[in-house]
């Protein structure tokens, strides 16, 4: 398995649902579940399914996104051969969900074709999920399918794709000759050459498209049932490791059905809650049904419902700030939101 399948995450997408949250990052480096990354789900199950050679596609505001990964090492990729590998694009285009943009790819064809590897898993950037890739190349390869499309059970597509290294290269270099752009055009094509297969997927899988799924998705971690079938002991979701103290709860201070990561101080109220790491809540502040990302200061006797902070946010004493799980209210990175502001 370690030669025999190549990892390539696509991570150009952009969702415009997605746009307050999406204004210093690339989709692929949003924030989830108080700790990880959305890239660090698709990358983690392609380490556990033994790849050992993952190239990424970025192609606009990627550097928090190659900050959070580095050199692969907590994901052990960081290695003498094969390993981790960063293309950013310099194509600008129009269509801003083209998973394996064919154009992309052409930039960094001698990749392709320096890999040793016989398969390749084309795949986005933005689902949370855990799955072993390994049964899915043992099918494929045994099936005569020229092309295995990732279906969900019960659902549509998962935008993940299985194909031989080779066809892949050939899919590349013919794109001008085909007219075939990305890879959804050629499974898609109803008088394709190819034969293309459906591999159902029955576990847990959301594809991360919009506030509203974003803000939904989230809140399910705190479910058992949820927790238990995407953070599985035997296929770790893995992400960067960051030496912090643990939280300090002040007397007084209440949690009940909430994530809380490292380094923060909790003073007040968290209920159904997300929180990252070194956030500050202060006395007498009620959080509820909120996500609230790294750094973020909130002053004594607040109230938030329904609401998202992304990081470095302040929220000022006395704030009071109300969305809803259809709606939550979004707070951009690095603002100030004070009580006057809301009056």
């Amino acid at each position: 398995m370690k030669r025999k399948l190549l990892g390539v995450i696509d991570a150009t997408t952009y969702h415009d649902d997605l746009e307050d949250l999406l204004t210093h990052r690339s989709l692929a480096a949003l924030p989830f579940g108080g700790r990880y990354r959305i890239i660090d789900f698709v990358l983690s199950n392609m380490v556990n399914s033994g790849i050992r050679s993952v190239a990424i596609f970025p192609k606009m505001q990627y550097r928090s996104l190659m900050d959070h990964l580095g050199s692969g090492k907590n994901w052990d990729l960081n290695r003498k051969q094969d390993g981790l590998f960063f293309f950013p694009s310099p194509i600008v285009d129009n269509d801003k969900n083209k998973i394996g943009s064919f154009e992309h790819f052409a930039v960094n064809l001698d990749f392709f074709y320096r890999s040793t590897q016989e398969y390749s898993i084309i795949s986005n950037c933005y689902t949370v999920f855990n799955m072993n890739f390994r049964p899915i190349l043992n099918w494929h390869s045994s099936s005569g399918c020229d092309i295995t499309e990732l279906h969900q059970t019960g659902g549509g597509s998962m935008e993940m794709y299985l194909i031989k290294t080779s066809l892949l290269i050939k899919l590349i270099e013919t794109r001008n000759e085909t007219g075939y752009t990305c890879m959804k055009d050629v499974v898609n094509d109803l008088n394709s050459l190819y034969n293309v297969c459906h591999y159902e997927y029955d576990g847990y899988a959301v594809m991360i498209d919009s506030i509203e799924n974003y803000f939904s998705t989230s809140m399910n971690l705190l479910k058992s049932d949820v927790w238990k079938r995407l953070f599985l002991k035997e296929q770790p979701i893995l992400t960067k490791v960051k030496d912090e103290p643990p939280t300090k709860y002040v007397k007084g201070s209440s949690v009940k059905n909430a994530m809380i990561a490292n380094g923060c101080i909790i003073g007040g109220t968290v209920e159904n809650s997300i929180v990252s790491r070194g956030v500050k809540i202060g006395k007498g502040a009620v959080i509820k049904n909120c996500i609230i990302m790294q750094k973020c200061h909130i002053d004594d006797n607040c109230y938030l419902d329904s609401v998202i902070l992304d990081k470095d946010v302040k929220v000022e004493a006395g704030t009071h700030l109300t969305g809803t799980a259809l709606s939550p209210y979004v707070i951009r990175k690095g603002t100030k939101q004070g009580a006057l502001m809301n009056s």
